[in-house]
């Protein structure tokens, strides 16, 4: 008969992969994917290298799981913030905005998952979220064409030109820390998400 883990082994493991995912973000926040080694990221959760390995088959398996969550919260937040209140350039606006802002607050993370070298697992899973941002604006924009707020276009390019644009936009500042800085880069970032959109500037 095989052997079956009990109910408190299943959550201990969980807690375990959890912390280390927590740990390995943590890791790359701080110093990039490339640096993020599988010793570096046990030494941060105080374990034995060999023990990433009862969670994850290998480093890349990791970084993907540490990708998926950080970037899968953005698109959450983002979501969210496009789907709420307002008309839908308000909520172009605004969505900039929370993005944007969530990234200066949080540098290296951000940095790693927009722009940071990575192996190809890593680069996979960006693309993949580059689609899930262009699909977010992409429906924001049909809306606003919808109600007459946007001029006729075709929303998937505005789309795909907005998602790339903002993170071309963020990468240099989240490398040079200016806190002063921070309210004119989001004043022309959403400037310019509005011409690309069509919209009238913001009052």
């Amino acid at each position: 008969m095989a052997y079956r883990k009990t109910p408190a082994e299943i959550r201990r493991l969980e807690a375990a992969r959890e912390h280390l995912i927590a740990c390995a973000t943590s890791v790359v926040a701080e110093v990039g994917w490339s640096q993020a080694s599988v010793t570096a990221v046990a030494d941060s959760a105080g374990i034995a290298a060999g023990s990433v390995y009862q969670h994850f088959p290998s480093k890349a398996a990791l970084a993907v799981e540490v990708f998926r969550r950080a970037a899968g919260r953005e698109v959450e937040v983002l979501g969210e913030v496009l789907h709420g209140p307002g008309d839908p350039v308000e909520r172009l606006v605004r969505g900039v905005e929370v993005f944007a802002r969530r990234a200066l607050e949080n540098r290296g993370l951000a940095y790693a998952l927009l722009a940071a070298p990575a192996e190809p697992a890593v680069g996979a899973e960006r693309l993949d979220f580059r689609r899930r941002y262009r699909a977010l604006w992409a429906e924001v924009v049909r809306e606003g064409m919808a109600g007459g707020q946007l001029p006729a276009q075709n929303g998937e390019i505005t789309a795909a030109a907005l998602t790339g644009a903002i993170g071309e936009v963020l990468v240099d500042p989240l490398g040079t820390p200016d806190e002063k800085a921070t309210g004119e880069l989001l004043t022309e970032l959403t400037a310019t998400a509005l011409r690309c959109a069509g919209a009238a500037p913001a009052a």
